[in-house]
């Protein structure tokens, strides 16, 4: 009858009862072993104790308390064990040296749960030092141990997550993480502790705070070791985000509107190319019938008027051209056939075309460079485009000297095309500016010549296709030399 009381005493153990053997394998697993640690007599059955329960910081400790065990006899000590499901549990433990019938030597290990007494115990220490500090700060702070057992938390994290005053002391902190965190923080958790440092709000993942209801809402996190003569913490200050994600995602749907209705302005400027030029290249045309007298002789004044109106439809159409060349590049609608360039041939082309405007303004329009050896790879409709924007531009602005287009060959292939003027300059105010759409450099001179503002930022969007650049120097006064920058094979 004593022996049956004995196996029923051990059977039905609340505390978790293991026998091991002298090296540390399990030989026995009470009903208590089981509900604490989670794992059944079955899977626990040969298991070495270290691999099984053991925290990885703490793995060499069971060997050692073995060791003492078969020499003593007997050992009592606290300790920190890992359940099936990863959490952590303080535990005291006895551990006694028995014999089996054939006299090998065996270790009897009595482990209690004394979780939540120990978490009441920091609890009361905790508070004692730190609830009047942790009551200061706006943010929710929530003080673990290394089980991951909350010890305080101030009023300001009971109220985020929903909790009465002292109800979440003594809780696991993964209870306030939706459950598909929980497995990942456990591991998160133990690492933190072999390894504590600061780590400052917005640095961690975006992460979701679960309150009392079940209701989940964004947090931010920072985290902070904090390190008492009786044990370790880890001292967590939370904030709830939900304010700025609400403001991010509206920010993010009206970036994607505007972004929306910038490809949709800039389809519908790219399709209605021949809608928008026809009806302007009619006007030019048909006033230019009309200046050349075809249908009948004309007036001064009516000479005058056409005029003005030729001018300004050209205008126009310049501004749409550039408009719409612009709006392709940003919709992608641009199509480059690469091909060998004779640079040089290029250069005199658009000088021969631009030299009517030089000579109207007394100007001296000329080109430099190698006659050989000026082959590039390149797109040359976009090349041609490019030049004569920039050599335009510097015959518009200057009013005595010259505009030179200079070419500078490169190495494989390469090439640099400097246009050069002695021109008005640009001021160091207007330089900054000067490739953005639709800008303008000042200019005091009434009679200063107007532009679209888009020539310079089309000409380097069209440089950048071409895997080149556009850069400039220049100084108001005294002219300006912007040189075109073209990669090699």
């Amino acid at each position: 009858m004593e022996a049956e009381t004995v196996a029923l005493m051990t059977l039905e153990s609340p505390d978790a009862l293991v026998l091991l053997t002298a090296k540390g394998h399990v030989a026995h697993w009470s009903k208590g072993a089981q509900s604490i640690f989670g794992y059944s007599e079955q899977e626990a059955a040969g298991q070495h104790w270290e691999t099984l329960s053991v925290p990885a910081d703490q793995a060499i400790e069971p060997g050692l308390h073995i060791q003492e065990t078969l020499s003593l006899g007997t050992v009592t000590y606290e300790a920190v064990r890992r359940r099936k499901d990863g959490s952590l549990l303080y535990v005291d433990v006895t551990t006694k040296l028995v014999r089996t019938a054939n006299l090998e030597p065996m270790v009897l290990s009595a482990e209690k749960d004394v979780t939540t007494i120990k978490v009441l115990r920091d609890a009361k220490l905790m508070e004692a030092r730190f609830r009047d500090l942790l009551e200061s700060t706006p943010d929710g702070i929530v003080m673990a141990n290394p089980t991951g057992h909350i010890v305080i938390a101030n009023s300001q994290a009971e109220r985020l997550f929903g909790y009465s005053e002292g109800e979440l002391r003594g809780r696991s902190v993964d209870a306030l993480l939706p459950e598909r965190y929980r497995k990942a923080h456990v591991g998160h958790r133990s690492n933190y502790f072999l390894q504590p440092r600061k780590r400052a709000m917005g640095s961690g993942l975006d992460l979701s705070g679960l309150r009392k209801d079940g209701s989940e809402f964004p947090i931010e996190i920072s985290l902070s070791p904090l390190r008492t003569e009786e044990s370790a913490f880890v001292m967590s200050a939370i904030r709830d985000i939900s304010e700025r994600k609400r403001f991010e995602k509206a920010l993010q749907e009206k970036n994607l509107e505007l972004a929306n209705a910038n490809q949709a302005k800039d389809r519908f400027l790219a399709s209605m190319s021949h809608e928008l030029r026809t009806p302007l290249n009619a006007i030019i045309g048909f006033t230019g019938t009309l200046l050349m007298k075809l249908p009948g002789p004309l007036n001064d004044e009516q000479q005058k008027q056409l005029k003005t109106v030729q001018s300004s439809a050209r205008h126009l159409l310049a501004l749409i051209n550039d408009l719409l060349d612009v709006s392709k590049i940003e919709a992608g609608k641009v199509e480059l056939h690469l091909e060998a360039v004779d640079a040089r041939a290029l250069l005199d082309e658009v000088a021969d075309t631009l030299q009517p405007q030089a000579i109207s303004k007394g100007l001296t329009l000329a080109v430099q460079g190698p006659a050989l050896g000026s082959m590039i790879h390149t797109d040359r409709r976009a090349l041609s485009q490019i030049v004569l924007n920039l050599a335009g531009n510097a015959l518009k602005f200057t009013e005595r000297g010259y505009v030179r287009l200079i070419l500078a060959p490169g190495v494989n292939g390469a090439a640099t095309i400097h246009i050069e003027d002695t021109g008005i300059g640009i001021s160091k105010d207007d330089q900054g500016k000067l490739f953005g759409a639709f800008s303008r450099v000042r200019n005091e001179r009434p009679d200063a010549p107007e532009g679209t503002g888009l020539g310079l930022h089309l000409s380097q969007k069209l440089a950048e296709l071409l895997g080149g650049k556009i850069v400039f120097r220049s100084e108001s006064g005294k002219g300006s030399t912007f040189s075109l920058m073209l990669p090699g094979d």
